[in-house]
């Protein structure tokens, strides 16, 4: 139902009218008639009606006054103006306050009924018109964190401009990131059978859990964290320190055993390259994807930094950020199989496209220098098959066939796979054997840690101690504590005896209680037990 109120300062009038109406019937409630604008004021700011039926002419304040104050303080409320023949001048004035309608008395009642009838009609489309809107707010309200997720995946992704991320920023409530920025990028580790179950199989409450995790480790950092449509996590950082990098791996690190510990999954973090500014920030977006591809050769539950594995090269963006990727990725980590794939991928499109020989050309240089840029990157400029590749590019029209093609980017794929897969190895051997040289130059200094280590060999915590495992069988503290000890072996067996507290010192254990006890639990007696059996005579 529709209030409905009445304005006249004739009693006949308003009587007549209310009486020859059956208000319920055509859906309005009478809410009251009034005998002028000054005493229907107060009424209708107190009840809110619908709808005014309104005279002009009445003392105290007369109609049109009446819908000055109600446009003003009511504007829902519609007014319609009853007015006689000899008003025009007034009715204009209504027509200009924006009345809903005017009518000329006298006004019969089947005419009045009409003109009720239509106004709710009106009523009725206003009043679906908003729900509709507020239906629309509500959903638009509920869907603010997906649109503001996919907003920031765009930014990562390059496909927004400033002018429209400057807004939408502001829209979404977030604070503008502040360079440097990096960007991070935590992706599930494939389930067993065990955490399948305990997850019901659903990736969905897996992927919330490790995003509330990631939005616990940054809550008092400046950092963006939002989810992605391939069902990764991505924190962006910003304000990042000239010496943060290990800070970061820390972090990165703190939301992986995060995860593992409290989630009982794991996770694998990519962490991307320091970029200057919010143009720049695909490419650390694409290197943390690019560290996240690694796992194939250096299995889940880990964080990687490209830095770690491109050494000496730099990570670049390259232009066809997608075809690029997938195919640089697939040389590093030395899939034979995805690079052919993606290879054949590429000379069947351009088959298929019907484009005349000398575009085919201009593609198949275009995707050839590609190629050996995504190889220079990771190999440098040095050795003889730049040179190769070099000859090979400007001799393009000895390729008579794209089947010659396609063979040429197979095999400089392969062999860029086996010469990074060298480089890769001689690599890490020389900084694990540069490690253990700094080791056996330093193991006496009680302070030696992990970090001078990292330091040294310009490598991060994690990834060190990985390498340094997978090439000793143990880890850096372990090695040191085997080097200390089997040096305080020999000399315990001195002559003259050395002091157990000198021999001590002179392996890095500045207490010596502790040397002891150390000792004991790695050769299973205590110096001195040792010294002893090793003077004793030997027995007949």
């Amino acid at each position: 139902m529709y209030k409905i109120m009445l304005v006249d300062d004739e009693a006949e009038v308003r009587e007549a009218i209310r009486e020859s109406i059956d208000w319920s019937r055509h859906g309005y409630e009478f809410a009251g008639s009034y005998a002028n604008g000054a005493e229907a004021l107060d009424a209708i700011l107190d009840v809110r009606p619908d709808l005014v039926l309104s005279d002009i002419c009445m003392p105290l304040m007369d109609g049109i006054e009446m819908t000055k104050h109600v446009s003003r303080a009511a504007p829902d409320t519609k007014v319609v103006i009853l007015t006689g023949h000899d008003e025009f001048d007034y009715a204009q004035q209504a027509l200009r306050l924006k009345v809903h309608d005017f009518v000329v008395k006298p006004i019969t009642p089947r005419e009045l009924r009409a003109l009720l009838d239509r106004i709710k009609l009106e009523l009725d489309r206003e009043a679906e018109e908003r729900e509709s809107m507020a239906r629309l707010r509500e959903q638009l309200q509920e869907s603010l964190p997906l649109l503001k997720e996919r907003f920031l995946e765009c930014l990562v992704q390059g496909s927004i401009g400033e002018e429209e991320a400057e807004r939408k920023f502001a829209y979404f409530g977030l604070a503008k990131p502040v360079p440097p920025l990096v960007a991070i990028s935590v992706d599930i580790d494939q389930l067993d059978e065990h955490s399948r179950e305990r997850w019901e199989n659903n990736p969905e409450l897996q992927r919330y859990a490790a995003y509330k995790i990631a939005l616990e480790a940054t809550e008092d950092r400046s950092a963006l964290v939002f989810r992605t449509k391939e069902e990764r996590v991505v924190a962006l950082l910003s304000g990042i320190p000239e010496d943060g990098d290990d800070d970061i791996v820390q972090l990165s690190e703190t939301i992986r055993r995060s995860v593992e510990k409290y989630m009982k999954f794991t996770v694998t973090v990519g962490v991307g390259t320091r970029c200057a500014s919010l143009g720049e920030l695909p490419c650390s977006y694409e290197a943390s994807l690019s560290a996240l591809d690694y796992r194939f050769l250096l299995g889940n539950n880990r964080v990687i930094r490209l830095q770690d594995l491109e050494q000496p090269a730099s990570f670049s963006c390259p232009p066809d950020y997608e075809w690029n990727r997938k195919f640089a990725s697939a040389l590093k980590t030395g899939t034979h199989r995805e690079t052919h794939q993606l290879i054949e991928q590429f000379i069947g499109q351009l088959k298929s496209s019907s484009l005349p020989l000398e575009v085919c050309y201009v593609r198949t240089q275009s995707m050839m220098i590609d190629t050996v840029n995504s190889i220079r990157e990771l190999l440098g400029d040095g050795g003889d098959w730049l040179r190769q590749l070099g000859a090979a590019l400007q001799n393009i029209d000895g390729f008579h066939r794209l089947e010659d093609v396609e063979a040429w980017l197979k095999n400089i794929s392969a062999e860029a796979i086996r010469l990074i897969a060298e480089r890769r190895s001689d690599l890490s051997q020389l900084q694990v054997r540069s490690a253990i040289e700094y080791i056996e130059q330093h193991y006496q200094e009680e302070s030696l840690s992990l970090m001078d280590i990292c330091n040294h060999v310009h490598m991060s915590k994690s990834y060190f101690s990985t390498l340094f495992k997978q090439h000793t069988g143990q880890t850096m503290m372990e090695y040191v504590t085997r080097i200390r000890l089997e040096t305080a072996k020999t000399l315990l067996q001195a002559d003259p005896p050395i002091k157990t507290y000198d021999i001590a010192e002179s392996v890095g254990y500045g207490d010596p209680q502790y040397f002891s006890v150390l000792f004991k639990k790695h050769v299973g007696v205590t110096p001195t037990e040792f010294r002893d059996a090793a003077t004793k005579e030997p027995t007949a």
